[in-house]
């Protein structure tokens, strides 16, 4: 169930014509009243004919007309509106019912605490099975206004007490960390001017998509300059930003001015001292394209920032800061993903971005591996292959695993569904991603006697999974991987193993494919020689110490079953 209280109003009989009206599209029928403060003599136009909506009016506002006769300031602001709806799948209501829940409405808000014979004014008008009206005017028989502070919250916690007392749908508790939902006002508008989302949604997701490629705040509004938003900004004296608020090109009123929107008003965590947080938190040393000189690309290097995210949960200030990271790298993948991959990419980020906030204080400087490696990604010139993305996209997959875990640990639990939902949106990208390496890979299948052997290495590295991964489709892809591994100089057994150290594997769908993606990602490069390694070593003493006995130390060998089936064969 759920209770939007909209803005203060200003004229009871306006909003009076609405409910007992025939809607904008006739969806109003038998209007009437359900429950009020007093039920007896209350005229109801919707059952009366003798009674109009100026005398419910009238009726309605006669403690605003007495107060404002008597202060010198009048009340306008006293009209308080709350709509009360059912979920689509919630039982038929009787007109009882309604009235028990409407008054349980008016007490958590403070409209009309219980026992108080000096309320405010209030009725609740039906017009519909699924939902009622709840107008109030907001200054009550003594002439004192009621206090509503943080009404909203109380009228939530009511809501889902009412849900459990009469079997509705259940819904989650809010926590005052959600983005305001757009107005109807914006709605009509958005469906009137033929945009496809609001201007609200509209500019969260510009904004969001502009952090990655800033460093600071003036880059930041630039950057959102340059990418076709409206930009207002404040400054101090000094010249320096105090905040900024954001409009759509179009977007104008009824006298033609642009719209704008505040950061923090378009999403709590938007507003411009958290943006500026979270950009100084990562500011890189150099430009972030010249920074690396080693052969690893930006998507190696974001797959290997995403391994230590498990690590670094403990502590709650570095959690928050991490999955707040987490979706700037989820948006600055989106962006430069290849087409086929950035709808279901785009989706995971615009999911995730209610998982990045909560009512926990982030620490955003530890997060500094992750929002470098987006800032890198955005700034990179080169798309990423075959194997680095989908191994990204697999770590990706895995980081909103860990991050929802974290949520349902901390009861967030719109927090922890939005990441279940970037979850869903993510494993759909990662079989697409996966895809063609998959095809590579099982086209050249190693020989029957070496796939005997690597399983032998699946069995001995991971057993409590390795019947599930021997019977997985992508198992002789699998094969292939620890073969070309192996040829570089790698052990099977031990990639295998650290493969699922990173990445728990009961909960994947497929485990062959995730320890595909790990294993082509860690094993990309040879392995070093340590037997060489040792020889150059070895002669370095001697042509030092001439002198020195040097021992005839041999490596150890492998005892695995699988080590012992290659020592057979050499």
């Amino acid at each position: 169930m759920i209770a939007a209280i909209k803005p203060a109003g200003t004229n009871t009989r306006g909003l009076l014509a609405y409910l007992y009206g025939r809607g904008t599209h006739d969806e109003h029928f038998d209007p009437h009243i359900v429950a009020g403060f007093a039920m007896l003599g209350l005229p109801d136009p919707g059952r009366d004919e003798n009674a109009t909506l100026t005398q419910l009016g009238r009726y309605l506002d006669e403690p605003v007309s007495l107060r404002n006769s008597e202060f010198g300031k009048p009340v306008t602001d006293h009209v308080w509106h709350c709509p009360v709806r059912a979920a689509p799948e919630d039982r038929y209501l009787s007109d009882t019912e309604w009235a028990e829940i409407a008054q349980r409405i008016v007490q958590a808000a403070g409209i009309a605490p219980p026992g108080d014979d000096l309320a405010c004014r209030w009725i609740a008008v039906r017009h519909a099975d699924d939902h009622i009206h709840i107008l109030a005017t907001t200054v009550r028989e003594d002439g004192r206004r009621p206090k509503l502070h943080d009404s909203g919250i109380r009228v939530g916690d009511a809501c889902r007490e009412i849900e459990k007392d009469y079997g509705l749908r259940r819904l989650k508790k809010g926590d005052r960390t959600g983005a305001c939902r757009p107005t109807q006002a914006e709605m009509h508008k958005a469906d009137r001017l033929g945009w496809e989302q609001p201007s609200p949604e509209w500019l969260q997701d510009r904004i969001r998509a502009a952090i990655p490629h800033a460093t600071n705040a003036e880059e930041f509004i630039a950057y959102l300059e340059a990418s076709g938003v409206e930009v207002q900004v404040r400054r101090g004296p000094s010249g320096d930003l105090l905040g900024y608020a954001a409009g759509r090109p179009g977007d104008l009123n009824e006298a033609g001015e642009q719209i704008y929107h505040p950061g923090s008003k378009i999403s709590p965590d938007l507003s411009l001292p958290k943006i500026t947080a979270r950009l100084e938190s990562s500011q890189p040393e150099e430009h972030p394209t010249a920074r690396r000189t080693h052969p690893s690309t930006p998507w190696h290097q974001a797959t290997d920032a995403l391994d230590t995210l498990h690590t670094d949960l403990a502590d709650d200030t570095h959690a928050q800061a991490h999955v707040t990271a987490l979706g700037e790298l989820l948006e600055a993948t989106a962006q430069k993903a290849p087409a086929h991959l950035r709808a279901e990419l785009r989706a995971a980020s615009k999911a995730f971005a209610r998982a990045q906030r909560s009512q926990v204080q982030a620490e955003d400087r530890v997060a500094h591996a992750l929002r470098s490696a987006a800032r890198d990604i955005v700034h990179t010139a080169t798309g990423p292959d075959g194997s680095a993305l989908a191994a990204l996209v697999a770590a990706l997959v895995w980081a909103t695993i860990v991050a929802g875990r974290w949520h349902e640990a901390k009861n967030h639990a719109h927090q922890a569904d939005a990441a279940h939902q970037a979850t869903l949106h993510l494993q759909t990208a990662a079989d697409r991603a996966l895809a063609p390496t998959l095809a590579d890979l099982t086209a050249r299948p190693p020989r029957d006697q070496a796939r005997r052997v690597l399983a032998s290495d699946v069995r001995a590295a991971v057993p409590d999974h390795a019947e599930r991964i021997l019977t997985d489709p992508a198992w002789p892809a699998l094969a292939t991987v620890l073969a070309d591994a192996e040829a570089r100089g790698h052990q099977p057994h031990q990639l295998l193993t650290e493969a699922a150290a990173h990445r728990e594997l009961t909960t994947a769908r497929q485990p062959a494919r995730v320890l595909i993606t790990r294993i082509q990602h860690t094993g990309r490069n040879p392995a070093r020689n340590r037997l060489a390694e040792a020889a150059r070593l070895q002669s370095t003493m001697a042509g030092s110490i001439p002198t020195q006995r040097r021992g005839n130390a041999q490596p150890a060998t492998a005892s695995t079953p699988a080590e012992q089936q290659r020592r057979q064969r050499r």
